[in-house]
């Protein structure tokens, strides 16, 4: 939202990322070694495994993997186990931006709205409802 231009603090970032083995266990390597932790009591590099995904989805209700920052100094990283759009879409559609001297891949608005309409989750549906706004003025694709 914020990357988009729209006021919406939350105390962590949301990330979807290619959950294939090698890109998931890299990420979660450099995360580990920056001072994350994951929330749940589970080994990490599991992120990598498609079936234990699946497993924490159905028994443990996990929608995200968060991982939190041991010097309590940065915001906890929420990675997403399962994305109704597939990634290579997302990262086709995705918009860039640029803080400093880092660009960043963002979601679409257009796939932004559709993931939070699938969670439904009033905060969501409230978020919706100021990208459309931010849509109809012509600032986005």
């Amino acid at each position: 939202m914020l990357l988009h231009g729209i006021d919406r603090v939350t105390g962590d970032i949301d990330l979807v990322i290619d959950l294939s083995p090698g890109t998931s266990t890299d990420l979660v390597e450099a995360l580990t070694e920056a001072g994350y932790r994951p929330f749940a009591p589970v080994d990490p590099t599991l992120l990598a495994n498609e079936a234990v995904r699946e497993q924490w989805r159905l028994e443990r209700g996990m929608e995200v993997f968060s991982l939190w920052d041991t010097t309590n100094r940065r915001p906890t990283v929420d990675l997403l186990l399962a994305c109704p759009v597939p990634f290579t879409e997302l990262l086709n559609d995705s918009v860039t931006v640029t803080i400093g001297a880092v660009q960043i891949r963002v979601a679409s608005v257009a796939h932004l709205i559709g993931m939070k309409q699938q969670t439904a989750r009033p905060r969501d549906l409230e978020d919706v409802e100021r990208l459309r706004v931010l849509q109809q003025r012509g600032k986005t694709p």
